[in-house]
Protein backbone atom coordinates (compact mmCIF):
# COMPACT_ATOMS: atom_id res chain seq x y z
CA UNK A 1 0.00 0.00 0.00
CA UNK A 2 1.42 3.38 -1.00
CA UNK A 3 0.69 6.17 1.54
CA UNK A 4 -0.66 9.41 0.06
CA UNK A 5 0.01 12.25 0.26
CA UNK A 6 3.77 11.81 0.17
CA UNK A 7 5.80 12.87 3.19
CA UNK A 8 7.83 15.46 1.30
CA UNK A 9 6.69 16.65 -2.16
CA UNK A 10 10.17 18.07 -2.92
CA UNK A 11 11.27 21.34 -4.51
CA UNK A 12 9.61 21.73 -7.91
CA UNK A 13 11.42 22.82 -11.06
CA UNK A 14 9.10 25.62 -12.19
CA UNK A 15 11.29 27.15 -14.93
CA UNK A 16 8.81 26.06 -17.59
CA UNK A 17 5.85 23.68 -18.02
CA UNK A 18 8.08 21.06 -19.64
CA UNK A 19 10.63 21.29 -16.83
CA UNK A 20 7.84 20.93 -14.28
CA UNK A 21 6.31 17.86 -15.92
CA UNK A 22 9.73 16.25 -16.29
CA UNK A 23 10.45 16.97 -12.62
CA UNK A 24 7.13 15.37 -11.60
CA UNK A 25 8.03 12.31 -13.67
CA UNK A 26 11.45 12.01 -12.05
CA UNK A 27 9.95 12.17 -8.56
CA UNK A 28 7.94 9.02 -9.23
CA UNK A 29 10.22 7.24 -11.67
CA UNK A 30 10.01 3.81 -9.93
CA UNK A 31 6.23 3.60 -10.40
CA UNK A 32 6.45 5.16 -13.86
CA UNK A 33 9.06 2.56 -14.82
CA UNK A 34 6.85 -0.18 -13.38
CA UNK A 35 3.86 1.07 -15.34
CA UNK A 36 5.89 1.26 -18.54
CA UNK A 37 7.30 -2.23 -17.97
CA UNK A 38 3.89 -3.82 -17.56
CA UNK A 39 2.46 -1.60 -20.30
CA UNK A 40 5.05 -2.91 -22.74
CA UNK A 41 4.36 -6.53 -21.77
CA UNK A 42 0.60 -5.97 -21.96
CA UNK A 43 0.61 -4.41 -25.41
CA UNK A 44 3.39 -6.65 -26.77
CA UNK A 45 1.34 -9.68 -25.79
CA UNK A 46 -1.51 -8.31 -27.87
CA UNK A 47 0.89 -7.59 -30.72
CA UNK A 48 2.21 -11.15 -31.03
CA UNK A 49 -1.18 -12.83 -30.60
CA UNK A 50 -2.13 -12.57 -34.32
CA UNK A 51 1.22 -14.14 -35.28
CA UNK A 52 0.64 -17.05 -32.89
CA UNK A 53 -2.87 -17.50 -34.27
CA UNK A 54 -1.49 -17.56 -37.82
CA UNK A 55 1.05 -20.22 -36.85
CA UNK A 56 -1.65 -22.35 -35.25
CA UNK A 57 -3.72 -22.18 -38.44
CA UNK A 58 -0.81 -22.94 -40.79
CA UNK A 59 0.91 -25.66 -38.79
CA UNK A 60 -2.02 -27.12 -36.90
CA UNK A 61 -5.16 -26.69 -39.00
CA UNK A 62 -3.78 -26.49 -42.55
CA UNK A 63 -1.20 -29.27 -42.00
CA UNK A 64 -3.67 -31.33 -39.89
CA UNK A 65 -1.04 -31.71 -37.15
CA UNK A 66 -2.78 -32.09 -33.80
CA UNK A 67 0.41 -31.81 -31.76
CA UNK A 68 1.28 -28.47 -33.40
CA UNK A 69 -2.27 -27.25 -32.87
CA UNK A 70 -2.11 -28.17 -29.17
CA UNK A 71 1.34 -26.58 -28.83
CA UNK A 72 0.40 -23.27 -30.40
CA UNK A 73 -2.90 -23.25 -28.51
CA UNK A 74 -0.89 -23.61 -25.30
CA UNK A 75 1.37 -20.77 -26.38
CA UNK A 76 -1.70 -18.62 -27.01
CA UNK A 77 -3.04 -19.49 -23.55
CA UNK A 78 0.28 -18.57 -21.89
CA UNK A 79 0.47 -15.27 -23.75
CA UNK A 80 -3.18 -14.56 -22.88
CA UNK A 81 -2.47 -15.14 -19.18
CA UNK A 82 0.61 -12.90 -19.40
CA UNK A 83 -1.50 -10.23 -21.08
CA UNK A 84 -4.19 -10.46 -18.38
CA UNK A 85 -1.75 -10.29 -15.47
CA UNK A 86 0.32 -7.49 -17.01
CA UNK A 87 -2.90 -5.61 -17.81
CA UNK A 88 -3.96 -5.73 -14.15
CA UNK A 89 -0.52 -4.60 -12.99
CA UNK A 90 -0.36 -1.86 -15.63
CA UNK A 91 -3.69 -0.51 -14.45
CA UNK A 92 -2.59 -0.53 -10.81
CA UNK A 93 0.57 1.36 -11.66
CA UNK A 94 -1.41 3.78 -13.85
CA UNK A 95 -3.77 4.65 -10.98
CA UNK A 96 -0.81 5.00 -8.62
CA UNK A 97 0.97 7.31 -11.04
CA UNK A 98 -2.17 9.42 -11.48
CA UNK A 99 -2.83 9.76 -7.76
CA UNK A 100 0.81 10.38 -6.84
CA UNK A 101 1.19 13.17 -9.40
CA UNK A 102 -2.15 14.75 -8.46
CA UNK A 103 -1.43 14.66 -4.73
CA UNK A 104 2.06 16.04 -5.29
CA UNK A 105 0.64 19.01 -7.22
CA UNK A 106 -1.87 19.70 -4.43
CA UNK A 107 0.87 19.46 -1.80
CA UNK A 108 3.19 21.74 -3.75
CA UNK A 109 0.53 24.39 -4.29
CA UNK A 110 -0.72 24.07 -0.71
CA UNK A 111 2.78 24.46 0.71
CA UNK A 112 3.39 27.43 -1.58
CA UNK A 113 0.15 29.04 -0.44
CA UNK A 114 1.23 28.70 3.20
CA UNK A 115 4.68 30.09 2.35
CA UNK A 116 3.20 33.07 0.50
CA UNK A 117 0.65 33.85 3.20
CA UNK A 118 -0.99 37.19 2.58
CA UNK A 119 0.96 37.59 -0.68
CA UNK A 120 -1.11 34.90 -2.43
CA UNK A 121 -4.51 36.66 -2.59
CA UNK A 122 -2.78 39.83 -3.77
CA UNK A 123 -1.07 38.04 -6.67
CA UNK A 124 -3.46 35.22 -7.64
CA UNK A 125 -7.23 35.09 -7.62
CA UNK A 126 -8.99 32.55 -5.44
CA UNK A 127 -10.62 31.04 -8.53
CA UNK A 128 -7.22 30.38 -10.05
CA UNK A 129 -6.09 28.41 -7.02
CA UNK A 130 -9.39 26.51 -6.93
CA UNK A 131 -9.05 25.62 -10.63
CA UNK A 132 -5.58 24.20 -9.96
CA UNK A 133 -7.01 21.95 -7.27
CA UNK A 134 -9.94 20.85 -9.43
CA UNK A 135 -8.66 20.57 -13.01
CA UNK A 136 -4.91 21.10 -13.30
CA UNK A 137 -3.87 18.40 -10.88
CA UNK A 138 -6.05 15.95 -12.83
CA UNK A 139 -4.43 16.90 -16.13
CA UNK A 140 -0.93 16.41 -14.73
CA UNK A 141 -1.96 13.07 -13.25
CA UNK A 142 -3.50 11.88 -16.53
CA UNK A 143 -0.30 12.41 -18.50
CA UNK A 144 1.52 10.22 -15.97
CA UNK A 145 -1.25 7.66 -16.34
CA UNK A 146 -1.13 7.47 -20.14
CA UNK A 147 2.69 7.26 -20.25
CA UNK A 148 2.64 3.52 -19.49
CA UNK A 149 0.28 2.78 -22.38
CA UNK A 150 2.20 5.10 -24.69
CA UNK A 151 5.49 3.29 -24.04
CA UNK A 152 3.71 -0.01 -24.71
CA UNK A 153 2.25 1.43 -27.92
CA UNK A 154 5.70 2.43 -29.20
CA UNK A 155 7.26 -0.96 -28.43
CA UNK A 156 4.32 -2.95 -29.82
CA UNK A 157 4.35 -0.85 -33.00
CA UNK A 158 8.03 -1.69 -33.53
CA UNK A 159 7.34 -5.36 -32.74
CA UNK A 160 4.53 -5.54 -35.31
CA UNK A 161 6.76 -3.85 -37.89
CA UNK A 162 9.50 -6.44 -37.36
CA UNK A 163 7.03 -9.31 -37.67
CA UNK A 164 5.57 -7.87 -40.86
CA UNK A 165 9.05 -7.24 -42.32
CA UNK A 166 9.85 -10.92 -41.83
CA UNK A 167 6.61 -11.86 -43.58
CA UNK A 168 6.61 -9.20 -46.29
CA UNK A 169 9.10 -6.36 -46.73
CA UNK A 170 6.48 -4.28 -48.52
CA UNK A 171 3.89 -4.61 -45.76
CA UNK A 172 6.52 -4.13 -43.07
CA UNK A 173 7.79 -0.89 -44.62
CA UNK A 174 4.21 0.27 -45.13
CA UNK A 175 3.52 -0.05 -41.41
CA UNK A 176 6.93 1.26 -40.32
CA UNK A 177 6.57 4.43 -42.42
CA UNK A 178 2.80 4.85 -42.59
CA UNK A 179 2.03 4.89 -38.85
CA UNK A 180 4.39 7.80 -38.00
CA UNK A 181 2.98 9.70 -40.99
CA UNK A 182 -0.53 9.26 -39.62
CA UNK A 183 0.56 10.69 -36.26
CA UNK A 184 2.22 13.62 -38.03
CA UNK A 185 -0.97 14.21 -40.04
CA UNK A 186 -2.87 15.29 -36.92
CA UNK A 187 -0.04 17.57 -35.80
CA UNK A 188 -1.55 20.79 -37.27
CA UNK A 189 -4.54 20.37 -34.96
CA UNK A 190 -2.47 20.24 -31.77
CA UNK A 191 -1.28 23.85 -31.69
CA UNK A 192 -4.75 25.48 -32.04
CA UNK A 193 -6.09 22.91 -29.58
CA UNK A 194 -3.51 24.04 -27.04
CA UNK A 195 -4.42 27.71 -27.55
CA UNK A 196 -8.15 27.05 -27.16
CA UNK A 197 -7.54 24.86 -24.12
CA UNK A 198 -5.43 27.60 -22.50
CA UNK A 199 -8.16 30.16 -23.16
CA UNK A 200 -10.83 27.88 -21.72
CA UNK A 201 -8.63 27.23 -18.67
CA UNK A 202 -8.27 30.98 -18.11
CA UNK A 203 -12.03 31.51 -18.29
CA UNK A 204 -12.65 28.62 -15.90
CA UNK A 205 -10.36 30.27 -13.35
CA UNK A 206 -12.17 33.58 -13.73
CA UNK A 207 -15.55 31.86 -13.40
CA UNK A 208 -14.47 30.03 -10.26
CA UNK A 209 -13.25 33.33 -8.83
CA UNK A 210 -16.61 34.99 -9.56
CA UNK A 211 -18.47 32.09 -7.93
CA UNK A 212 -16.26 32.36 -4.85
CA UNK A 213 -16.93 36.10 -4.60
CA UNK A 214 -20.68 35.58 -4.92
CA UNK A 215 -20.81 32.83 -2.29
CA UNK A 216 -18.54 34.77 0.05
CA UNK A 217 -20.73 37.88 -0.14
CA UNK A 218 -24.11 36.18 -0.47
CA UNK A 219 -25.46 37.63 2.76
CA UNK A 220 -24.42 41.13 1.75
CA UNK A 221 -25.86 40.70 -1.75
CA UNK A 222 -29.19 39.66 -0.30
CA UNK A 223 -29.15 42.61 2.04
CA UNK A 224 -28.68 45.17 -0.73
CA UNK A 225 -30.71 43.38 -3.39
CA UNK A 226 -27.72 42.70 -5.61
CA UNK A 227 -28.38 39.01 -6.22
CA UNK A 228 -29.87 39.59 -9.67
CA UNK A 229 -26.94 41.74 -10.83
CA UNK A 230 -24.34 39.18 -9.82
CA UNK A 231 -26.50 36.34 -11.11
CA UNK A 232 -26.51 37.96 -14.53
CA UNK A 233 -22.77 38.51 -14.33
CA UNK A 234 -22.16 34.87 -13.44
CA UNK A 235 -24.52 33.73 -16.20
CA UNK A 236 -22.66 35.90 -18.74
CA UNK A 237 -19.24 34.61 -17.70
CA UNK A 238 -20.46 31.01 -17.59
CA UNK A 239 -21.74 31.35 -21.16
CA UNK A 240 -18.34 32.67 -22.25
CA UNK A 241 -16.73 29.66 -20.60
CA UNK A 242 -19.26 27.36 -22.25
CA UNK A 243 -18.52 28.82 -25.69
CA UNK A 244 -14.80 28.37 -25.07
CA UNK A 245 -15.47 24.77 -24.04
CA UNK A 246 -17.52 24.19 -27.19
CA UNK A 247 -14.64 25.59 -29.28
CA UNK A 248 -12.28 23.14 -27.59
CA UNK A 249 -14.77 20.30 -28.00
CA UNK A 250 -15.28 21.12 -31.69
CA UNK A 251 -11.57 20.78 -32.39
CA UNK A 252 -11.34 17.82 -30.04
CA UNK A 253 -14.13 16.05 -31.92
CA UNK A 254 -12.25 16.52 -35.20
CA UNK A 255 -9.13 15.09 -33.55
CA UNK A 256 -11.09 12.14 -32.18
CA UNK A 257 -12.67 11.52 -35.58
CA UNK A 258 -9.27 11.55 -37.26
CA UNK A 259 -8.04 9.09 -34.63
CA UNK A 260 -10.60 6.65 -36.02
CA UNK A 261 -10.65 7.65 -39.69
CA UNK A 262 -6.93 7.75 -40.46
CA UNK A 263 -6.06 4.44 -38.77
CA UNK A 264 -9.16 2.91 -40.35
CA UNK A 265 -8.07 3.94 -43.84
CA UNK A 266 -4.58 2.71 -43.12
CA UNK A 267 -5.91 -0.64 -41.87
CA UNK A 268 -8.02 -1.06 -45.00
CA UNK A 269 -4.91 -0.53 -47.15
CA UNK A 270 -2.89 -3.08 -45.13
CA UNK A 271 -5.70 -5.67 -45.29
CA UNK A 272 -6.23 -5.09 -49.00
CA UNK A 273 -2.55 -5.66 -49.75
CA UNK A 274 -2.49 -8.72 -47.48
CA UNK A 275 -5.48 -10.21 -49.27
CA UNK A 276 -3.85 -9.67 -52.68
CA UNK A 277 -0.67 -11.36 -51.45
CA UNK A 278 -2.71 -14.31 -50.16
CA UNK A 279 -4.50 -14.68 -53.50
CA UNK A 280 -1.18 -14.73 -55.38
CA UNK A 281 0.29 -17.22 -52.88
CA UNK A 282 2.94 -14.88 -51.52
CA UNK A 283 1.56 -15.41 -47.99
CA UNK A 284 -0.27 -18.33 -46.39
CA UNK A 285 -3.84 -18.46 -45.07
CA UNK A 286 -2.55 -18.28 -41.51
CA UNK A 287 -0.48 -15.20 -42.34
CA UNK A 288 -3.56 -13.61 -43.92
CA UNK A 289 -5.49 -14.19 -40.67
CA UNK A 290 -2.56 -12.66 -38.82
CA UNK A 291 -2.73 -9.59 -41.09
CA UNK A 292 -6.37 -9.14 -40.20
CA UNK A 293 -5.41 -9.34 -36.52
CA UNK A 294 -2.65 -6.77 -36.99
CA UNK A 295 -5.00 -4.48 -38.84
CA UNK A 296 -7.33 -4.44 -35.82
CA UNK A 297 -4.49 -4.19 -33.31
CA UNK A 298 -2.81 -1.21 -35.02
CA UNK A 299 -5.81 0.90 -34.05
CA UNK A 300 -4.72 0.66 -30.41
CA UNK A 301 -1.17 2.11 -30.62
CA UNK A 302 -2.32 4.76 -33.08
CA UNK A 303 -5.10 5.99 -30.81
CA UNK A 304 -2.84 5.74 -27.77
CA UNK A 305 -0.24 7.94 -29.47
CA UNK A 306 -2.81 10.62 -30.31
CA UNK A 307 -4.31 10.37 -26.81
CA UNK A 308 -0.84 10.89 -25.36
CA UNK A 309 -0.34 13.99 -27.52
CA UNK A 310 -3.75 15.31 -26.47
CA UNK A 311 -3.09 14.84 -22.77
CA UNK A 312 0.39 16.32 -23.06
CA UNK A 313 -1.22 19.48 -24.43
CA UNK A 314 -3.65 19.70 -21.52
CA UNK A 315 -0.91 18.93 -19.02
CA UNK A 316 1.37 21.65 -20.45
CA UNK A 317 -1.43 24.22 -20.18
CA UNK A 318 -2.07 23.18 -16.57
CA UNK A 319 1.63 23.06 -15.75
CA UNK A 320 2.01 26.62 -17.03
CA UNK A 321 -0.65 27.75 -14.56
CA UNK A 322 0.95 25.83 -11.74
CA UNK A 323 4.39 27.25 -12.55
CA UNK A 324 3.03 30.79 -12.33
CA UNK A 325 1.92 30.14 -8.77
CA UNK A 326 5.08 28.25 -7.85
CA UNK A 327 7.26 31.09 -9.16
CA UNK A 328 5.67 33.67 -6.83
CA UNK A 329 7.79 34.98 -4.00
CA UNK A 330 6.50 36.35 -0.67
CA UNK A 331 6.58 40.06 -0.07
CA UNK A 332 8.96 39.56 2.84
CA UNK A 333 12.14 37.47 2.74
CA UNK A 334 14.34 36.10 5.45
CA UNK A 335 17.16 38.61 6.10
CA UNK A 336 20.65 37.36 5.29
CA UNK A 337 21.63 38.18 8.86
CA UNK A 338 18.56 38.69 11.09
CA UNK A 339 18.92 41.44 13.69
CA UNK A 340 18.97 40.70 17.40
CA UNK A 341 15.49 40.31 18.85
CA UNK A 342 14.14 43.46 20.51
CA UNK A 343 13.37 43.14 24.20
CA UNK A 344 9.87 42.25 25.31
CA UNK A 345 7.77 45.36 25.84
CA UNK A 346 9.39 47.55 23.17
CA UNK A 347 7.45 50.34 21.46
CA UNK A 348 5.90 49.63 18.06
CA UNK A 349 6.61 52.67 15.88
CA UNK A 350 5.61 53.69 12.35
CA UNK A 351 7.84 56.58 11.23
CA UNK A 352 5.72 57.33 8.14
CA UNK A 353 2.55 58.14 10.07
CA UNK A 354 4.11 59.08 13.39
CA UNK A 355 2.23 56.36 15.27
CA UNK A 356 3.87 55.12 18.45
CA UNK A 357 2.11 52.30 20.27
CA UNK A 358 2.96 52.21 23.95
CA UNK A 359 3.80 48.76 25.33
CA UNK A 360 1.20 47.17 27.56
CA UNK A 361 -1.53 49.62 26.54
CA UNK A 362 -4.84 49.15 24.74
CA UNK A 363 -4.56 51.62 21.86
CA UNK A 364 -7.14 52.57 19.24
CA UNK A 365 -6.36 53.86 15.75
CA UNK A 366 -8.99 56.12 14.18
CA UNK A 367 -8.53 57.73 10.75
CA UNK A 368 -10.53 60.15 8.66
CA UNK A 369 -10.32 57.48 5.95
CA UNK A 370 -10.97 53.91 7.22
CA UNK A 371 -8.80 52.32 4.54
CA UNK A 372 -5.82 54.34 5.79
CA UNK A 373 -6.14 52.87 9.28
CA UNK A 374 -6.54 49.34 7.87
CA UNK A 375 -3.43 49.80 5.72
CA UNK A 376 -1.52 51.05 8.76
CA UNK A 377 -2.53 47.92 10.68
CA UNK A 378 -1.09 45.79 7.87
CA UNK A 379 2.16 47.78 7.97
CA UNK A 380 2.44 47.45 11.74
CA UNK A 381 2.08 43.67 11.43
CA UNK A 382 4.35 43.40 8.35
CA UNK A 383 1.38 42.21 6.27
CA UNK A 384 1.42 44.98 3.67
CA UNK A 385 2.04 44.32 -0.01
CA UNK A 386 5.55 45.84 0.13
CA UNK A 387 8.29 45.77 2.72
CA UNK A 388 8.43 48.95 4.83
CA UNK A 389 11.53 49.81 6.83
CA UNK A 390 9.63 52.63 8.55
CA UNK A 391 7.99 50.24 11.04
CA UNK A 392 10.19 49.40 14.02
CA UNK A 393 9.88 47.28 17.12
CA UNK A 394 12.02 49.19 19.56
CA UNK A 395 14.98 50.35 17.51
CA UNK A 396 14.88 47.41 15.06
CA UNK A 397 13.01 47.60 11.71
CA UNK A 398 10.58 44.71 11.30
CA UNK A 399 12.16 43.91 7.93
CA UNK A 400 15.47 43.22 9.72
CA UNK A 401 13.84 40.49 11.80
CA UNK A 402 12.99 36.98 10.74
CA UNK A 403 9.38 36.85 9.39
CA UNK A 404 8.82 33.88 11.68
CA UNK A 405 9.72 35.98 14.73
CA UNK A 406 7.49 38.85 13.58
CA UNK A 407 4.55 36.46 13.07
CA UNK A 408 5.15 34.99 16.52
CA UNK A 409 5.31 38.35 18.32
CA UNK A 410 2.78 40.34 16.28
CA UNK A 411 -0.60 38.97 15.21
CA UNK A 412 -2.96 40.88 12.89
CA UNK A 413 -6.61 39.81 12.78
CA UNK A 414 -8.37 41.81 10.09
CA UNK A 415 -11.86 41.86 8.63
CA UNK A 416 -10.90 39.25 6.03
CA UNK A 417 -10.03 36.60 8.63
CA UNK A 418 -12.08 33.40 8.21
CA UNK A 419 -12.49 30.02 9.85
CA UNK A 420 -11.14 27.02 7.99
CA UNK A 421 -13.18 23.84 7.77
CA UNK A 422 -12.55 21.18 10.40
CA UNK A 423 -13.01 20.63 14.12
CA UNK A 424 -13.96 23.91 15.81
CA UNK A 425 -11.62 23.41 18.77
CA UNK A 426 -8.66 22.97 16.44
CA UNK A 427 -9.65 26.08 14.49
CA UNK A 428 -9.83 28.24 17.61
CA UNK A 429 -6.65 26.93 19.24
CA UNK A 430 -4.02 26.23 16.61
CA UNK A 431 -1.77 24.67 19.25
CA UNK A 432 -4.35 21.96 19.95
CA UNK A 433 -4.25 22.60 23.69
CA UNK A 434 -7.99 22.03 24.06
CA UNK A 435 -7.30 18.34 23.35
CA UNK A 436 -5.00 17.99 26.38
CA UNK A 437 -6.03 15.65 29.23
CA UNK A 438 -8.18 17.03 32.00
CA UNK A 439 -5.15 18.01 34.05
CA UNK A 440 -1.64 18.93 32.94
CA UNK A 441 0.83 19.87 35.71
CA UNK A 442 -2.04 20.38 38.14
CA UNK A 443 -4.15 22.66 35.91
CA UNK A 444 -5.55 22.66 32.40
CA UNK A 445 -3.91 25.91 31.30
CA UNK A 446 -4.65 25.33 27.61
CA UNK A 447 -8.38 24.86 28.05
CA UNK A 448 -8.54 27.70 30.57
CA UNK A 449 -6.90 30.02 28.05
CA UNK A 450 -9.39 29.04 25.34
CA UNK A 451 -12.39 29.36 27.65
CA UNK A 452 -11.17 32.77 28.78
CA UNK A 453 -10.83 33.89 25.15
CA UNK A 454 -14.34 32.65 24.32
CA UNK A 455 -15.74 34.53 27.32
CA UNK A 456 -13.95 37.74 26.30
CA UNK A 457 -15.31 37.42 22.76
CA UNK A 458 -18.82 36.93 24.20
CA UNK A 459 -19.14 33.66 22.28
CA UNK A 460 -20.88 31.62 24.99
CA UNK A 461 -24.26 31.70 23.24
CA UNK A 462 -22.67 30.20 20.12
CA UNK A 463 -21.57 27.11 22.03
CA UNK A 464 -24.89 26.81 23.82
CA UNK A 465 -26.42 26.19 20.37
CA UNK A 466 -23.81 23.58 19.37
CA UNK A 467 -24.57 20.06 20.66
CA UNK A 468 -20.98 18.92 20.05
CA UNK A 469 -19.29 22.04 21.42
CA UNK A 470 -15.64 22.26 20.41
CA UNK A 471 -16.01 18.98 18.48
CA UNK A 472 -18.43 20.63 16.05
CA UNK A 473 -17.22 20.43 12.45
CA UNK A 474 -16.88 23.88 10.88
CA UNK A 475 -18.02 24.25 7.28
CA UNK A 476 -15.77 25.91 4.72
CA UNK A 477 -15.01 29.52 5.73
CA UNK A 478 -17.36 29.05 8.68
CA UNK A 479 -20.44 29.56 6.52
CA UNK A 480 -22.74 27.79 8.99
CA UNK A 481 -22.24 30.70 11.40
CA UNK A 482 -23.71 34.17 11.00
CA UNK A 483 -21.44 37.13 10.32
CA UNK A 484 -21.48 38.21 13.97
CA UNK A 485 -20.80 34.68 15.20
CA UNK A 486 -17.86 34.27 12.84
CA UNK A 487 -16.44 37.61 13.96
CA UNK A 488 -16.60 36.64 17.62
CA UNK A 489 -15.02 33.23 16.95
CA UNK A 490 -12.23 34.86 14.94
CA UNK A 491 -11.63 37.26 17.83
CA UNK A 492 -11.49 34.33 20.27
CA UNK A 493 -8.92 32.62 18.03
CA UNK A 494 -6.73 35.74 18.00
CA UNK A 495 -6.97 36.05 21.78
CA UNK A 496 -6.12 32.37 22.25
CA UNK A 497 -2.88 32.89 20.30
CA UNK A 498 -1.95 35.36 23.08
CA UNK A 499 0.81 37.21 21.17
CA UNK A 500 2.99 39.94 22.59
CA UNK A 501 1.30 42.46 20.26
CA UNK A 502 -2.24 41.93 18.97
CA UNK A 503 -3.67 44.13 16.21
CA UNK A 504 -7.43 43.90 15.69
CA UNK A 505 -9.15 45.52 12.70
CA UNK A 506 -12.83 46.32 13.31
CA UNK A 507 -13.28 43.32 15.65
CA UNK A 508 -16.88 44.22 16.58
CA UNK A 509 -18.30 45.68 13.36
CA UNK A 510 -20.83 42.82 12.90
CA UNK A 511 -22.17 42.50 16.47
CA UNK A 512 -24.94 44.36 18.23
CA UNK A 513 -24.30 47.22 20.67
CA UNK A 514 -24.83 45.16 23.87
CA UNK A 515 -22.41 42.45 22.71
CA UNK A 516 -19.90 45.08 21.61
CA UNK A 517 -20.03 46.75 25.03
CA UNK A 518 -19.32 43.43 26.76
CA UNK A 519 -16.41 42.67 24.43
CA UNK A 520 -14.93 46.14 24.88
CA UNK A 521 -15.07 45.89 28.68
CA UNK A 522 -13.59 42.37 28.76
CA UNK A 523 -10.88 43.03 26.21
CA UNK A 524 -9.06 45.49 28.47
CA UNK A 525 -8.85 42.94 31.30
CA UNK A 526 -7.98 40.05 29.00
CA UNK A 527 -5.03 41.87 27.43
CA UNK A 528 -3.89 43.72 30.55
CA UNK A 529 -0.12 44.16 30.53
CA UNK A 530 0.20 43.27 26.84
CA UNK A 531 0.15 45.53 23.79
CA UNK A 532 -3.13 45.66 21.89
CA UNK A 533 -4.06 47.85 18.93
CA UNK A 534 -7.68 48.18 17.80
CA UNK A 535 -8.59 49.80 14.48
CA UNK A 536 -12.13 51.03 15.04
CA UNK A 537 -14.40 54.08 15.00
CA UNK A 538 -16.97 52.60 17.39
CA UNK A 539 -17.61 54.86 20.42
CA UNK A 540 -18.28 51.83 22.63
CA UNK A 541 -14.87 50.37 21.88
CA UNK A 542 -13.08 53.73 21.94
CA UNK A 543 -14.46 54.51 25.38
CA UNK A 544 -12.76 51.37 26.76
CA UNK A 545 -9.22 51.92 25.41
CA UNK A 546 -6.29 53.55 27.18
CA UNK A 547 -5.29 55.82 24.31
CA UNK A 548 -6.71 56.91 20.98
CA UNK A 549 -4.50 57.96 18.06
CA UNK A 550 -6.30 60.15 15.53
CA UNK A 551 -4.92 60.25 11.97
CA UNK A 552 -5.67 62.76 9.25
CA UNK A 553 -4.29 62.30 5.75
CA UNK A 554 -2.30 59.33 7.01
CA UNK A 555 -0.47 61.31 9.75
CA UNK A 556 -0.97 61.47 13.51
CA UNK A 557 -3.03 64.57 14.22
CA UNK A 558 -3.96 64.07 17.87
CA UNK A 559 -3.43 61.61 20.72
CA UNK A 560 -5.48 61.32 23.89
CA UNK A 561 -8.44 59.68 25.56
CA UNK A 562 -11.73 59.27 23.73
CA UNK A 563 -13.60 61.88 25.71
CA UNK A 564 -10.78 64.39 25.42
CA UNK A 565 -10.62 64.05 21.63
CA UNK A 566 -14.39 64.35 21.34
CA UNK A 567 -14.22 67.69 23.11
CA UNK A 568 -11.31 69.26 21.27
CA UNK A 569 -11.07 67.65 17.78
CA UNK A 570 -14.17 68.34 15.63
CA UNK A 571 -13.05 66.05 12.79
CA UNK A 572 -12.59 63.18 15.24
CA UNK A 573 -16.01 63.79 16.76
CA UNK A 574 -17.58 63.84 13.30
CA UNK A 575 -15.96 60.52 12.40
CA UNK A 576 -16.95 58.57 15.49
CA UNK A 577 -20.41 60.10 15.92
CA UNK A 578 -21.24 60.33 12.17
CA UNK A 579 -21.89 64.04 12.46
CA UNK A 580 -21.15 66.63 9.79
CA UNK A 581 -18.40 69.12 10.50
CA UNK A 582 -19.38 72.76 10.05
CA UNK A 583 -16.78 74.92 8.34
CA UNK A 584 -15.75 78.18 10.09
CA UNK A 585 -17.46 80.36 7.45
CA UNK A 586 -20.70 78.40 7.94
CA UNK A 587 -20.56 79.09 11.68
CA UNK A 588 -19.95 82.83 11.02
CA UNK A 589 -23.08 83.05 8.87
Amino acid sequence: MRPLPVTDPGIADDRSPDHFLWWIAKQQWPTLAGGMFYGIIWMSAQAVMPAILGRAIDRGVADRDMSQLVWWSGVMLAIGLAQAISGIMRHRFAVTNWLTAAYRVVQLVGRKAVHLGGTLPRRVSTGEVVAIGINDMSNVGQVMDVSARFSGAVVSFLLVSVILLQTSVTLGLLVLIGVPLLVVAIGPLLSPLQRRTAHQRHLMGELANTANDIVGGLRVLRGIGGEQTFSERYRRESQQTRRAGVAVARLQSILDALQVLLPGVFVVIVVWLGARYAVTGRITAGELVAFYGYSAFLMIPLRTATEFANKIIRARVSAARICRVMALEPDYHEPATPAASPEIGADLVDARSGVRVRPGALTALVADQPEVAAALADRLGMCAAEADDAVRLGDVPLTALSPEEVRRRIVVSDTGAVLFSGRLGDRLDVHGRDRLPASVDGEDAGRSNLNHALETASAGDIFDALPDGLDTVVAERGRTFSGGQRQRLVLARALTADPEILILVEPTSAVDAHTEARIAARLRDHRRGRTTVVVTSSPLMLDAVDEVIWLEDGKVSAVGEHGDLLARVPAYRATVTRESVEMPEQVAR
